[in-house]
């Protein structure tokens, strides 16, 4: 309970920081929406000259644009340093969070809130309705998949930035990473086979920020509940236990005065 009150007032003076100038706050979140609404043109001409490709057609886009967005932004908007933990490794600035008496991790990851996360979670609710598939008990499940699409993305994020314990410098390998995710989170999982598509059930689980949560919000399924349950909770626990073993080769950079 102290570690959850600890985050909410965190999360609070992130968001109350962000709001202090108010027209960058939501010039930030309109233009995000703004972004994805231009970037899914392209999907909406797509469906224009082909009706379906492999059974996917354009509600199903909207659907899985519409989780992927909104697991993305609830992930960068209340973990925003899971995107720069490389950066604060390499550069030995882990100091300031190991000298506090909370959680290192979790302390460091949410430490930050990028604020055009609130356009893509709002972009994502919007796309979501666009679909045709709105209902109550959809909304209910929308909201499950998002939470748990977002634990895979922000647990992916961790994964890959704790790699710099051991590699140093590793922003270009961990933006690859990244936008690797995003990029295959957002296409039908259906055009892929074989190598790839365990690759994204597994090594890059982007299935697991798209697709599958797309497929239980368009109709409950214990089974995929289960698998999306399953596949969140394995790679927090694997994501966490790589970072507490990296830290173990952290070494300090005397960052502490620059950060107090």
């Amino acid at each position: 309970m102290k570690t959850l009150s600890f985050l909410l007032q965190l999360w609070k003076t992130n968001l109350l920081s962000a709001m202090e100038y108010r027209a960058a706050f939501i010039t930030q979140i309109l233009g995000m929406i703004l972004n994805n609404t231009i970037y899914f043109l392209i999907w909406v001409i797509f469906f224009e000259r082909f009706k379906e490709i492999r059974g996917w057609g354009l509600s199903d886009m909207f659907l899985v644009f519409g989780v992927a967005a909104a697991a993305f932004g609830l992930g960068v908007f209340l973990f925003g340093n899971a995107l720069m933990l490389s950066d604060l490794i390499a550069q030995g600035k882990l100091d300031y969070y190991l000298s506090l008496p909370r959680p290192v991790l979790l302390h460091a990851i949410a430490s930050r809130s990028v604020t055009s996360g609130l356009g893509d979670m709002l972009y994502g609710l919007l796309s979501y309705c666009a679909s045709g598939l709105f209902s109550p008990s959809g909304l209910l499940r929308f909201l499950l998949g998002v939470l748990l699409a977002a634990a895979v993305f922000v647990s992916f994020m961790v994964l890959a930035q704790s790699l710099a314990f051991w590699f140093g410098n590793a922003s270009a390998f961990t933006s690859l990473l990244v936008n690797a995710m995003i990029t295959f989170a957002i296409y039908p999982v259906t055009l892929f086979e074989g190598g790839a598509k365990f690759i994204l059930f597994t090594i890059i689980p982007a299935a697991l920020m798209g697709a599958v949560p797309a497929s239980f919000v368009r109709a409950f399924d214990g089974h995929t509940l289960a698998l999306l349950a399953l596949g969140a909770s394995v790679l927090l626990v694997f994501s966490v236990a790589v970072f507490y073993r990296g830290l173990r080769r952290y070494e300090s950079g005397s960052a502490i005065q620059s950060q107090v």
